[in-house]
């Protein structure tokens, strides 16, 4: 019982012992006493301090990835939880620029904390000062911005720039179109009187007729009792043709005049009409010719059928020449002209390149498509342009000779354009610039570069850099964004002191975790001692028990 008092008082004396140095160890710096013990100095105190670094004392910490982030102490971004990194304070007298220990941010030489604090709040400007100097910023109006990008750093994204110049340009425009029958060249056959099919002589569509050949045969009492007149009025002019009085000869003659040019008027041809005049007999058939040459597209014939003058018998068309109608776009129709020439190529004769000229143009815009059509003839003897086939269409229309930009050269934000200048020894100029046509790369500059500029035409960061670009350009307005500021502002005071109250209520949850084990140790204190005696207790039977073996073998 002795033995087990004693080993219980030595085990809760070293509890104790143990408590109380970690109790010193960590808060022995308030007691005024052992503050002057140099292990227990203000050098041990948690709180956090500014550091210095090689170069001075740390300024305050921010995050690479949103500068308008500044904390008085080391931690993560409140914003994006990225690792803050320290600036390092500017020495006031010489006013130079310091670089950040784990960024490329710099202060601009001079540069007020007001300034750079609006500067870095810019909303956007998340990844604009990575390895820039700092941003100009611009009066009140003004459409250009200047900021610096190391030589280094420019070699390392890839940058490349381009000299402004003054050179030809050549408009190429890459259209489709489809080809179509020359709309001039197509016949309707009709008859100019009513009558019946008595014979068929072209009687499937697609097929091919010359000018003249037969097409049908028609019989028709109305060109029937015609003839008859005409040959009554060539009888009667015979006979009357001596008479003596010069009415009479003359009524004669244009009777038979009048008679003629009926028979002409109903498409009867000159031979037909030599012919009746000659048999001096009516012909109850009459045969229709082709007036034109080409292919039937339309065929409305048949034996015994009836026919009138409104019924379309025939669509005779000309495939020797074919159209080609060609989608424009808007930003191209004021360069399309009549007379100018283009080329197709089609799937049907790869390799070959036929050419055309424009001949009209469409004085109306598609709604659905927002383009027009440009009608380009081609010649088509060959028959190698069948209608309804799609062809590619280029048109090169020769522009004036003028100044003009890369096109990777250009942001487009949607509301103007932008291009980066480069001003020599790592200056670079942020420049609104009006443009005109698009052609071979380059576009036209109407306003904002001379010649012999010399502007960035690559670089891996200009995408990344749009939204920053946007927002920079919004701040030359005269109406900035200050409420959008303040807001800002008053978020990170209200994210400061949100931290300040989590350090405040860990330090004191952390007190009560030490009281709360120190009570739990003490209550189960006795259940240690107690399993140590029963293991002690167990082990000497045991040894007692191999001892009586031993004596009684010997």
């Amino acid at each position: 019982m002795n033995k087990k008092k004693t080993h219980f008082k030595i085990l809760s004396v070293a509890i104790l012992l143990l408590l109380t140095g970690f109790g010193l160890y960590k808060y022995g710096y308030k007691i005024p006493v052992l503050k002057e013990i140099p292990i227990f100095a203000t050098g041990h105190d948690h709180q956090l301090r500014p550091v210095l670094g090689e170069e001075g004392e740390i300024d305050y910490w921010t995050c690479g990835m949103h500068p308008s982030v500044r904390l008085q102490e080391p931690g993560q971004c409140p914003i994006c939880n990225m690792q803050l990194v320290p600036v390092e304070k500017m020495d006031k007298s010489s006013g130079e620029m310091m670089k950040d220990n784990g960024t490329d941010e710099m202060k601009m030489k001079g540069s007020s904390d007001e300034e750079m604090d609006e500067m870095q709040n810019m909303q956007g400007m998340d990844h604009s000062m990575h390895g820039m100097a700092g941003m100009n910023k611009p009066k009140s109006g003004s459409t250009s911005s200047t900021f610096t990008v190391s030589p280094e750093r420019q070699q390392r994204i890839g940058v490349k720039t381009e000299e402004i110049k003054v050179r030809p340009m050549t408009k190429k425009i890459r259209t489709v179109g489809m080809v179509e029958l020359d709309e001039t060249k197509i016949e309707h056959i009709h008859t100019k009187f009513s009558g019946w099919i008595d014979k068929v002589f072209v009687d499937y569509t697609f097929q091919h007729v010359k000018k003249g050949d037969p097409l049908f045969s028609i019989y028709s009492p109305e060109l029937v009792s015609t003839q008859e007149e005409y040959l009554l009025a060539l009888r009667s002019n015979k006979i009357l043709s001596e008479n003596k009085f010069s009415e009479i000869r003359e009524g004669a003659s244009s009777l038979v005049n009048a008679s003629r040019r009926r028979l002409k008027l109903w498409d009867i041809s000159e031979g037909q009409i030599r012919e009746l005049e000659k048999t001096g007999k009516v012909k109850t058939s009459l045969v229709i010719y082709s007036l034109v040459t080409g292919h039937v597209t339309y065929k409305n014939a048949f034996d015994n059928m009836y026919v009138e003058p409104n019924t379309r018998i025939y669509t005779i068309a000309d495939h020797t020449t074919a159209w080609v109608n060609a989608d424009i776009y808007e930003s191209d129709i004021s360069l399309v002209k009549e007379g100018q020439k283009a080329t197709i190529t089609v799937e049907s004769i790869p390799g070959e390149v036929i050419e055309g000229k424009v001949a009209f143009i469409w004085p109306h815009l598609m709604a659905k498509t927002r383009t027009t059509k440009a009608r380009i003839i081609f010649p088509n003897p060959d028959l190698k342009l069948l209608p309804e086939m799609y062809a590619n269409v280029n048109i090169d229309i020769p522009l004036k000779t003028t100044l003009t930009v890369p096109d990777s050269a250009v942001l487009q934000t949607g509301k103007q354009n932008i291009v980066f200048v480069d001003r020599g020894n790592g200056n670079m100029e942020i420049r609104k610039v009006e443009l005109g046509h698009e052609a071979e790369g380059y576009f036209e500059v109407l306003r904002g570069l001379n010649e012999g500029d010399r502007v960035v035409s690559r670089a891996n960061f200009l995408i990344d850099a749009e939204s920053k670009i946007q927002s920079a350009v919004a701040s030359w307005n005269d109406s900035s964004d200050k409420d959008t500021m303040t807001m800002d502002k008053m978020e990170m005071k209200d994210q400061q002191k949100m931290k300040s109250e989590m350090n405040m209520d860990s330090i004191d949850e952390m007190g009560r975790e030490m009281k709360f084990e120190k009570t739990m140790k003490m209550d189960k204190e006795p259940e240690p001692v107690m399993d140590m005696q029963k293991n002690q207790e167990r082990k000497d039977k045991t040894n007692t028990m191999q001892n009586m073996k031993n004596d009684n073998e010997k």
